[in-house]
């Protein structure tokens, strides 16, 4: 692979960038409480505005994974997964008034806790172990994809590409907590935004304008919008983007720690609603971009694909190699575009290293404390161990980017690690928010059977090789095609007889079909399990158990229906008003 032209001023911009984001730590290292508190460190004191937790709630998940892998996404397929953005639509009324009400109300620092007070400390054990698992696969992954992008343009290797990015993020988020994260995460966002407009721009000055770009991309096949196969093994239909797509969206922002993290950290319910939804534009706002950008570098590449002319070993290096090529006449301009790419993976890691530290401080330090010392573990002495934590996973971050290059695109390695473990953590919390008759031994039934098939589905193998848009190598100045290469052109996958129906389902389903099982399993084997255990008394039980229900936990408009018919039931002359107080916001802590 040729090394790029990065001079000079490329090299200031991003060593700005990464020097501006230590300082952001340091700031709010020493400044304000100090980060002396838990509540400052992980919470920012719940005193955060609606302006940067909405930019952060976009950069926790949509980073580098989505410059690099959407852009390459529509370079290889198409427009199609623009539709998926239909399903954030969907989907967000659901998160803002189903499940944010419930974590409103509680005001805790681990989302988890809620499953502990709804079912027992068993369920709460369990999903914060799968969330764990989860965000530490995914922090690979996103360091990785920049790694990628520094080695296309400069030369480096991911390796001290990965130490860099690393060690920077692992120090602004340990030493300036959620506060700091919070507001490079804006900082951040700008320059991600940068990076998906330089390369439009740039490609239409060449170009002569957008026109072109679009005639292209239809002349070629790129433009791809109604695609409504009810066939569940085509990789992106309409149904599989909406339908795969809200479960996914819900698993992230409505009971993933990250983002309740961070939705939680404003004054009062109506702001945290409101981040929720002004997050929808600047999301929407890139991922439409993102995926423009995709047919912008295929206009560039349409006589000669880089990979099949061997430039480059991987598609998710498309859009740095776009960027050597074309942005080294202006100064400073490739320095930019690599720093939005470092910008987006910076902006995810030090997210997932303050909900990691939040999660591991309160579902696996402070039980452990209190069984072996017999009391809990004071706010005074909780903050440094938090920050010890933050740390360690910064580092295993960096170690476990060095392996993330063996999971394939980076796209779809991401939604397939969400899908997995998303799918079940919110068939859990959808059991607990909606339903009552569920109980901890069948809904950790449900989620341990629901884990394993996703993970049987999503890693299992062997899996067929998705169906490829045509390329073209006519235009190659150098013919260094390789036998690889030819069967990419031929670009023939054949749905071979041996390969097992499950593991040609579209990834987008992985999500949707753990979701189920969960669902399925833990409501069913709950109402099972109770007759079992109470026989004729069952109902009884179940009476029993719902005057002891903490109609908190639901939510908003099946607790006033549950608690409306309970108290009716007790006295038919019964009127609370004061059932419309669960919608208000809580009060601060």
């Amino acid at each position: 692979m040729p090394v790029g032209t990065f001079d000079v001023w490329d090299a200031l911009v991003l060593a700005s960038i990464l020097i501006i984001s230590a300082l952001i730590g340091l700031y709010y290292r020493y400044t304000g409480g100090k980060q002396k508190t838990t509540k400052e460190y992980l919470m920012a004191d719940q005193s955060m505005t609606t302006f940067p937790v909405s930019f952060s709630l976009m950069a926790s998940f949509m980073s580098a994974i989505t410059l690099m892998g959407v852009s390459t996404e529509s370079y290889q397929f198409g427009t199609l997964f623009g539709v998926i953005n239909i399903s954030y639509i969907l989907s967000t009324p659901i998160a803002a008034y189903i499940f944010l009400p419930v974590f409103y109300r509680m005001r805790t620092t681990s989302v988890y806790e809620y499953l502990e007070r709804r079912f027992g400390y068993g369920t709460r054990l369990a999903a914060s172990m799968a969330f764990t698992l989860q965000m530490i696969l995914y922090m690979g992954i996103a360091l990785y994809a920049p790694a990628l992008a520094l080695e296309a343009v400069t030369g480096i290797s991911k390796g001290t590409a990965i130490l860099v990015l690393g060690l920077v993020c692992t120090f602004y988020s340990t030493m300036g907590g959620l506060k700091a994260v919070l507001i490079t995460d804006v900082f951040q966002s700008f320059l991600m935004y940068a990076a998906i407009f330089a390369v439009i721009v740039v490609s239409a000055i060449k170009a002569g304008g957008l026109s072109p770009i679009w005639e292209v991309a239809r002349e070629h096949g790129r433009l791809q919008f109604f695609e409504f196969s009810m066939d569940p093994t085509v990789r992106h239909t309409w149904w599989t983007l909406i339908i795969g797509g809200m479960v996914t969206y819900l698993s992230l922002y409505g009971v993933n720690q990250t983002q309740v993290q961070r939705l939680l950290s404003v004054h009062n319910l109506k702001s945290s609603q409101s981040a929720l939804w002004w997050n929808l534009p600047i999301l929407g706002l890139l991922s439409f971009s993102t995926i423009f950008s995709g047919l912008a570098i295929f206009y560039y590449y349409r006589d000669c694909d880089p990979l099949l002319n061997g430039r480059i070993d991987s598609r998710d290096q498309l859009m740095p190699l776009f960027a050597v090529h074309t942005m080294g006449q202006y100064p400073g301009l490739c320095g930019l575009f690599v720093s939005g790419i470092f910008s987006a993976s910076l902006s995810t890691i030090s997210s997932a290293v303050t909900s990691l530290s939040a999660v591991t401080l309160e579902d696996y330090v402070k039980p452990l404390y209190k069984v072996v010392f017999g009391r809990t573990l004071m706010e005074s002495k909780s903050t440094l161990p938090t920050k010890i934590i933050a740390c360690i996973y910064g580092l295993l971050c960096i170690a476990l980017a060095f392996g993330a290059g063996s999971l394939g695109g980076v796209l779809q390695a991401s939604l397939t690690i969400f899908g997995v473990v998303g799918g079940p953590l919110l068939g859990i919390f959808t059991l607990g928010v909606c339903t009552v008759r569920t109980n901890q031994r069948g809904v950790l039934l449900g989620f341990l059977l629901g884990l394993c098939f996703s993970f049987w589905i999503g890693f299992g193998g062997p899996k067929p090789e998705p169906t490829l848009l045509p390329f073209s190598t006519t235009g190659c100045e150098l013919r260094n095609v390789t036998e690889v290469a030819n069967a990419l052109l031929e670009n023939r996958v054949e749905d071979e007889p041996h390969y097992f129906w499950l593991y040609r389902l579209s990834y987008l389903w992985y999500c949707v079909l753990g979701f189920l099982v969960t669902i399925t399993v833990g409501y069913c084997g709950s109402i099972m399990l109770a007759r079992f255990n109470y026989a004729d008394n069952s109902q009884i039980y179940l009476d029993k158990q719902k005057k002891h229900l903490d109609y908190d936990l639901f939510a908003p408009i099946l607790s006033r229906r549950w608690r409306r018919q309970q108290n009716e039931q007790l006295d038919p002359m019964f009127h609370d008003e004061s059932l419309t107080k669960l919608t208000q916001p809580a009060a601060p802590l």
